[in-house]
Order: C-alpha cells, then sequence, then structure tokens
C-alpha cells in the first residue's frame, strides 16, 4: 500500500484522504519511508522532519474525525526548499555560516500551504544561498537526477525535482530568480512553473525590493499539471508585506480542464540566439505537435529579442552580480564576515562568483536594464500576435556532476549558464513553466512555454493540454 499511495498524485492523494479511502497519517508514513529507503540515491532532502511531519499528520487526521473543514491539500505531504523558512526547523540555504540556524515563522507561502492543510516532511537541497544552475552545497553534497543519479539535478531547486521524480513526495515548490524551478525541472522531467513577478509573494528582508533585479519568482514543482495548479492556488495572491504582490487573476486548478482551440502558440526551439543539442531539438520538434492536436494553433517562428545570447547572459551578470554583492552586505550586518575571517567557510564557486568579481558601475547597470528592455518589447511584439511562446528550456540535457558543457553543436558557451533559455523571463516577469517533453538517450528533455503576464492560467491550459496527448507521469523511476 505505502509503494502505492507515493505514486499518487497531490490531487489524487487529497481525494482519497477527503474520501476516507486513506488516512494523512499513513500517507505521511509512506512518504516518509520512502524517504528514509531512498534519498540516499539522490540526496534530495538535506532535512526530514519526521516528529513535525507525524504531529501535522495526527492533527489532519482529528480534523477529519471532527468533522472540520477541510483544505484543497488536507493531509498531503510537501517538501521545502532550504532556502524557505518553516518555523522550528532548520533553514541551512546550503551555507556552512547557517548550518545551525533554525527558522523563527513560515515564509508566506509555507503558511498558507499549512493553511490548506499540506503536511511538511522536509527541506530540499539547493546550492549555497540558491546561487547556481546546478545543487551542490558543502553541507549536504550535490544532489543527482534520479534517471542517473551520476549527473546533475539542475539548480537551484534541484532537491525539489529529484525528490518529485524519484516520488519521495508529491509537491515540493521552487523559487527562481534565473531558472531555478525551470532547470531541474527540464533535468529531472517534472513540471515546474515560474509564475507572473508577485503572484506568489516574496517578503525579502531587510530589502523588500531585493526580488526585482532580476525578479525572483516563488512557484510550484509537481510531477503533473493539475498538482502545480492546485498548489499554486494556494501559494499566491496579495500580501501586505511584499510591495511588488499582485492578486489571483483566475482559479489555476479550474483552468487544467479548459480547451486550448483559441490560443496560438509560436514556436522557437533556440528561441533565435541559443544554441541546442540537436538531439534536445529533435524531442522538442516530435513533442510540439501535441498542441496541435489538442486543438491549438502552432507557428514557427523566429523571435527578436534585439540582442545576442552573450549579451543578454551578460546584462544578467551584471544585474545579479550587484544582488549577490548585497547578500554579503547582509551577512556582514547579521555578525558574519564572509569577506574576511570567515571566507574560507563559502564554497569557492562563491568567493569566484562575487567577491572576485569585478563590481558594475552605475552605467553599466542602467545599461543591463536597457538591454532587459529591449528583451521586453520584443517579447511583447511577439506576444501581440501569440497567447504563448514554446522554446527549450534547455540547450543540454542533464550532464555528469562537475563537467558543465563548454560547448554546443561546436558553438562555444559560457560554462555556468551558458545552457539555459530561462534568463529572459526573469527580466520581463512573464509566466514560463518547463513541460516535460521526452527523452533523449535516457534523459528528461524540457519544453519551455512561457505566456503574457497574468495570464498564468493560459500557461497551465496548454500545459495540461500537452500532458493529456503525451502524459508523463508513468516515466519516472520505480
Amino acid at each position: 500500500m505505502g509503494s502505492q499511495l507515493t505514486r499518487l498524485t497531490a490531487a489524487g492523494l487529497a481525494r482519497r484522504i477527503r474520501d476516507g479511502d486513506c488516512s494523512p497519517v499513513e500517507v505521511v508514513e509512506a512518504h516518509l519511508d520512502r524517504i528514509r529507503e531512498r534519498n540516499d540515491r539522490t540526496n534530495a532532502f538535506v532535512t526530514i522532519t519526521d516528529e513535525l511531519a507525524e504531529e501535522m499528520a495526527r492533527d489532519a487526521e482529528r480534523a477529519i474525525e471532527n468533522g472540520d473543514t477541510l483544505g484543497p491539500l488536507h493531509g498531503v505531504p510537501v517538501a521545502i526548499k532550504d532556502l524557505d523558512d518553516v518555523a522550528g526547523v532548520r533553514t541551512t540555504s546550503g551555507s556552512l555560516l547557517f548550518e545551525d540556524r533554525v527558522a523563527e515563522s513560515d515564509s508566506p507561502f509555507v503558511e498558507r500551504l499549512k493553511r490548506a492543510g499540506a503536511v511538511i516532511v522536509g527541506k530540499t537541497n539547493t546550492p549555497e544561498f540558491g546561487l547556481g544552475t546546478t545543487t551542490d552545497n558543502r553541507i549536504a553534497g550535490p544532489t543527482g537526477t534520479p534517471f542517473d543519479p551520476d549527473r546533475v539535478s539542475g539548480g537551484s531547486s534541484g532537491g525539489a525535482a529529484a525528490a518529485l521524480a524519484d516520488s519521495l513526495v508529491p509537491l515540493a515548490p521552487g523559487s527562481d530568480a534565473g531558472g531555478s524551478i525551470r532547470i531541474p525541472a527540464s533535468f529531472c522531467g517534472v513540471y515546474g512553473l515560474k509564475p507572473t513577478y508577485g503572484l506568489v509573494p516574496n517578503v525579502d528582508r531587510p530589502n523588500a525590493f531585493v526580488s526585482h533585479t532580476p525578479m525572483t519568482h516563488e512557484g510550484p514543482l509537481a510531477r503533473t499539471v493539475e498538482d502545480a495548479a492546485l498548489s499554486l492556488d494556494v501559494m499566491a495572491g496579495e500580501h501586505p508585506r511584499d510591495p511588488f504582490s499582485v492578486p489571483a487573476q483566475a482559479s489555476y486548478h479550474e483552468a487544467v480542464d479548459r480547451p486550448i482551440d483559441e490560443l496560438t502558440i509560436a514556436y522557437s526551439p533556440d528561441m533565435g540566439i541559443y544554441p541546442v543539442e540537436p538531439a534536445v531539438r529533435d524531442v522538442l520538434d516530435d513533442a510540439i505537435s501535441a498542441f496541435e492536436r489538442a486543438g491549438a494553433t502552432v507557428d514557427e517562428v523566429d523571435p527578436d529579442l534585439g540582442h545576442t545570447q552573450e549579451e543578454i547572459l551578460d546584462a544578467f551578470y551584471t544585474m545579479a552580480t550587484v544582488r549577490w554583492q548585497s547578500l554579503f552586505d547582509n551577512l556582514e550586518e547579521q555578525g558574519f564576515d564572509p569577506r574576511g575571517e570567515d571566507r574560507d567557510r563559502l564554497r569557492p564557486y562563491l568567493v569566484d562568483l562575487i567577491m572576485d568579481a569585478d563590481e558594475p558601475s552605475t552605467r553599466e547597470y542602467k545599461r543591463a536594464d536597457v538591454v532587459r528592455t529591449h528583451v521586453f518589447d520584443g517579447l511583447q511584439d511577439l506576444f501581440a500576435e501569440y497567447d504563448l511562446l514554446a522554446t527549450a528550456t534547455l540547450g543540454v540535457t542533464a550532464f555528469p556532476h562537475g563537467d558543465e558543457p563548454e560547448s554546443i553543436n561546436e558553438t562555444d558557451i559560457e560554462p555556468l549558464r551558458g545552457w539555459v533559455l530561462t534568463q529572459p523571463y526573469n527580466f520581463t516577469g512573464h509566466p514560463a513553466a518547463s513541460i516535460p517533453a521526452g527523452f533523449a538517450d535516457g534523459l528528461p528533455v524540457g519544453l519551455q512555454l512561457a505566456g503574457q503576464r497574468h495570464r498564468d492560467d493560459e500557461v497551465i491550459a496548454a500545459s495540461a493540454a500537452f500532458e493529456r496527448q503525451r502524459p508523463w507521469h508513468d516515466a519516472y523511476p520505480e
């Protein structure tokens, strides 16, 4: 029974719990057992909250016995990325500096998940401070994709995506400042949605405005589109402490069953400027017809973002470096000395990336905003003609740990981020999802689907229609 429960979707578990076919306690125990048995395989979890999960499951069971009103995720196990806070639980942020830090309160979306009845079973692995396109740190080590644990799971929500693909948990939200939801979703073959900027609140302190450049998003990762939509309904909505938060625009769960006959989709596997491996392109060329079979109109296009891949990546690094350096200013305010005696406690990658990088001037920072504006205008021009844009999520499939690609199809690339097609949407705030599109040499390939701002429901509707044409739920490792 336990293995059957861990293969169920979040929506399926919620229905069975409400119908009395299984109890929150047995559901949570089944998932905790699977985590204990299999976590060593991928290293998805950095902390397992056994006692908290069992207590929350018993509370959920009592609520059923008492006839209380049940939330949409009542009794459903959820894992939280180790950048986000769960009251009374360690939040290490993947850093030795925070190895023993215990959160005093819940992050806003965690509070909302709890209110909806979800049960927190643990914290998932992330690179130090979430800064990385692969997941590795000096506390927990690297996380691998369940399809080949010797290969990367992606970052920075790599633990979340790996936990989902290995059926350790049915829901595992992530965060995304440059692709951190969509990159691991692609490498692990799960569905990840970066919502419209501000849809899921982000209450950063001491700087409440830090999430704006590049735009950082909290959002759902799940094994099915329905599960992601269900959790987005719970997580979304305004928050008084987030100056950029926006109200939900629709019932995202209802959008799952919506027909897409009226939708027009532009298809450009390389977005006009990014190198893509031939095997990845072949998978996408085969998969794109699923939208047409579902009723949508698909045209192959060549978007004009106004800049080369290198120029866009340079602008991203300019904006991100300023933000990353402010992170170390915050550490100093908390009593750490990241530029001095605590420097050796940081992963060398961060020292190279941030402290040894040239600090952008104000003029360079504003020039990066001009690049950002051109990208925004290019996408807005496209969305004036089409509802959605489909591309590759990544130009490659998962590679071995420590072996970042230096070229794609004989084109030299920047090894850390030159293979991702996700950053433009962190310039602009448009919703963008990674959909499992198929496999190349046994490794998952993601299709990135982006929509007009505040039309997350259209991204979800089209994603669900694609899933009905090309279901992927049974492709996960046993």
